[in-house]
């Protein structure tokens, strides 16, 4: 194992202040933190938005803090007024250190700013424990391990592995005008100068999950019946959406949430189990990054839910976002030459970067759309075609024969569209098959951890040229994956095999009793 003799720090910045400023002192801050208020915004009253109702902590008696709008009745969803300027506003929340009168270690920091939009499951936010844990998925955290194995001791050396999400790559190539195979390299080679000894492309992980989704549905659509619906069946990769729903929807909404587990569930676990055997290394002996478009994914890392192959550890050690990643490229003044990607089998070759078929996600509609197709009614079909309907974040999917639609799938992106699916599911109006559910407004190109200006808003340039470049990655359906086909055999032993199902499915828990005993008000 090479050793670096350099000492790292964090860089300092908006993107790496969330959530270290809070380390040590986490109050229960919801999801997720900035430290840069937009314009305007900085001299705004405590608790004030720029003319809107404001944000207030509130303790509830199982001790864990709520997050209310001003004026928002207890249990009615805060958020169902939210128009995009209220999306981007920012609010005052007082750091433990102002509130204990004292200076901490990030004393010199910024005081820290909530954006509305940055939690959606306000009505249950985090607990005391997750606050802390979160602190820790930060830069600094990373450098640690970086300096740690820069020690003597070499039995505190980790292997450092990082996976990237295929929808964080467009924005390297965006910020740095590269392809996006120059950018994959140039981010490959700056994080192998930096210590790091694998860099893996999670797209295998997210053509896991397709794959699961693909024969998940179509046993949904076999046992559907008004008696017991098994339909709609609503995707689990976003983490937003899904913590959204086990913590305030429940039942009856949670059943409907497809039990494959998301990408980032399954990179922990190729990395942790099967390419833990492969170097002959117990799982906690290798550091997993996950770098990802969005600040959920921080929090999906801390899910109790783990693999038993993975033997109570998880799959992912750290999460950092793209942009906290670019930032310490553009603090870094290191030279590292680019590097190609490496694969779980550990060979040499370096393969072609490969997208799914969707416009800014990983794709699970179109690729499961197509299967259904096929396997259920015989239809080959060729180009998805979408059609816009309420807004441009809310598309139709249909299979029509003789006039008659056989198959109606939707795509529902941002509060505003999850609000009006969660709304027509509890009236029994929903007309859908399937939908594939995503918190970001815009899918996850426009994930909060990327593609943001400096006042806070989305960069909307920068995110056109992000799907611009997504857009011309070639697509390759997942079946088509030699290596997802030979992980099925070799790590699972077989794409049916009962080892396959532990390990790429799971159970959803909603909050312990049905959403409507919560007085939840849409």
């Amino acid at each position: 194992m090479e050793l670096h003799n350099t000492v790292y720090e964090a860089p300092s910045g908006p993107h790496f202040t969330p959530p270290s400023c809070l380390a040590g002192r986490v109050h229960h801050i919801p999801l997720r933190v900035r430290t840069a208020a937009p314009p305007g915004l900085r001299d705004a009253p405590r608790g004030g938005n720029g003319g809107g109702p404001g944000l207030r902590f509130s303790p509830s008696l199982s001790g864990r803090r709520r997050l209310h709008r001003g004026h928002a009745k207890k249990g009615e969803c805060s958020k169902k007024t939210k128009t995009d300027d209220q999306e981007n506003a920012s609010v005052d929340v007082p750091s433990p250190a102002q509130e204990n009168g004292e200076k901490g270690e990030f004393h010199k920091l910024a005081d820290a700013k909530i954006f509305l939009s940055d939690c959606l499951a306000c009505d249950s936010c985090v607990t005391e424990e997750e606050g802390v844990q979160v602190s820790q998925q930060n830069a600094k955290d990373f450098f640690r391990v970086l300096n740690l194995n820069k020690k003597c001791d070499t039995s505190k050396h980790k292997v450092l592995a990082v996976s990237v999400c295929p929808q964080s790559l467009p924005y390297f190539a965006a910020k740095f005008s590269l392809s996006v195979t120059d950018a994959s390299r140039r981010l490959c080679g700056f994080l192998k100068s930096l210590g790091v000894h694998y860099v893996f492309d999670a797209a295998v992980a997210a053509d896991l999950s397709i794959l699961e989704g693909q024969k998940e549905f179509v046993r949904r659509f076999l046992r559907h019946s008004e008696e017991e619906p098994a339909l709609p069946m609503l995707t689990s990769a976003c983490p937003g959406w899904v913590r959204y729903a086990e913590r305030v929807l429940g039942q009856p909404l949670t059943p409907h949430l497809c039990t494959a587990k998301s990408p980032q569930q399954i990179m922990g676990s190729l990395v942790k189990d099967y390419f833990a055997r492969r170097q002959n290394l117990p799982p906690d002996k290798i550091f997993h990054v996950i770098v990802a478009p969005c600040y959920d994914k921080k929090l999906e890392a801390l899910r109790e839910d783990f693999s038993p192959a993975l033997h109570s550890y998880r799959g992912a050690d750290c999460v950092l976002t793209s942009g906290e990643v670019v930032q310490m490229m553009e603090q870094s003044d290191l030279s590292g030459r680019d590097a190609a990607v490496d694969t779980l089998f550990g060979d040499l070759r370096e393969e072609e970067l490969r997208r799914h078929d969707g416009a800014s996600s990983d794709g699970h509609l179109a690729h499961i759309f197509r299967h259904a197709a096929k396997e259920l009614f015989n239809e080959d079909v060729g180009e998805v075609t979408y059609r816009t309907l309420r807004n441009k974040d809310f598309q139709e999917v249909t299979l029509e024969r003789d006039g008659e639609v056989l198959l109606r799938f939707a795509a529902a992106y941002g509060f505003r569209n999850i609000q009006n699916v969660v709304l027509k599911l509890k009236r029994g109006k929903f007309p859908y098959h399937f939908v594939e559910v995503l918190a970001c407004a815009g899918g996850c190109l426009n994930g909060r951890g990327q593609a943001l200006a400096e006042d806070g808003r989305a960069d909307r340039a920068l995110l056109r040229q992000m799907e611009g470049i997504y857009t011309s990655i070639p697509v390759r359906a997942p079946e088509a994956s030699a290596s997802v086909q030979a992980l099925y055999q070799e790590w699972l032993g077989g794409a049916d095999s009962p080892r396959a199902q532990e390990a790429l499915h799971m159970a959803y828990q909603g909050p312990g009793r049905p959403a409507s005993s919560r007085d939840i008000k849409w």
